[in-house]
């Protein structure tokens, strides 16, 4: 028989060690690199700022991410010959800025209209594990001419409560 444990940690904070493991550092490094150029990229649209990250494998290669490119950032701060006003990257900026604020509002509504369908779908689930116990499955295809006027009232109260179950707005 297969054992049915968990496999993973899960979400267990991990102690912060060197791996000692030649190959198992290559592979947690492969893995991790992505997610970091990530979390960089992240911290540059929410905080508008202009990253460079230079990272050196266990083997010794380098790799770079830079937000928005790794070449804007290095002349940034590598050029001496900055110009003093430059009007096109000021534009550029504010529309990038612009842009960025519009797609994380447009990320938050999608986000809390997420948590609103997962909230009805609990309640969803737990009506139907309520029906289940209740044993009154299929209420919905009761005739209506069999009922009698308490009948009829619960019923349209549960036509009303479904209802308001499926209304997204």
């Amino acid at each position: 028989m297969a054992s049915t444990g968990k496999k993973t940690r899960g979400r267990k904070k991990t102690q912060m060690k060197m791996i000692e493991n030649k190959e198992d550092r290559l592979v947690t490094f492969s893995k991790r690199r992505l997610g970091i150029y990530k979390k960089i990229s992240e911290l540059s649209i929410l905080c508008g700022t202009e990253i460079l990250f230079i990272v050196f494998s266990p083997t010794g290669k380098p790799f770079s991410f830079g937000c928005p490119s790794v070449e804007s950032v290095s002349n940034h701060f590598l050029s001496k010959n900055r110009p003093i006003n430059d009007n096109t990257n000021i534009l550029i900026e504010a529309y990038r800025m612009v842009r960025t604020n519009k797609l994380v509002q447009h990320y938050n509504e999608v986000h809390s209209q997420m948590d609103e369908i997962k909230r009805k779908k609990r309640e969803l689930v737990s009506a139907q594990q309520t029906s289940e116990t209740n044993n009154t499955n299929h209420w919905w295809k009761t005739p209506i001419h069999q009922c009698n006027p308490r009948e009829l009232d619960e019923l349209y109260s549960r036509f009303s409560e479904l209802a308001h179950l499926f209304h997204i707005a």
